[in-house]
């Protein structure tokens, strides 16, 4: 029977850096508020060029890459998702 483990982990953050002052600016809130209710100072917004494949695929490269590994020695790849590029 063969063993399955996790030897690398990989992640991406986009580029664009969206501020709780940011959110002021598009609705009703402060940073205040948003700090004292969630903690959350920025967060990380997908720009135009950004896709779920792209993102996924700049994870995956880090995650072979802390592996030490190549992709052709990956028998199996499991991923999940909230959102994708295409509607099943």
């Amino acid at each position: 029977m063969k063993n399955a483990a996790i030897i690398g982990l990989g992640h991406y953050l986009p580029d664009r850096v969206v501020t709780n002052n940011d959110l002021e600016k598009l609705m009703e809130t402060s940073d205040e508020w948003i700090q004292e209710r969630t903690g959350i100072v920025t967060r990380r917004w997908m720009t135009e060029n950004d896709t779920i494949g792209s993102m996924s695929h700049a994870a995956a490269q880090m995650a072979l890459e802390n592996a030490g590994l190549q992709a052709a020695d990956i028998d199996c790849i499991i991923f999940a998702t909230l959102i994708s590029d295409h509607v099943f």
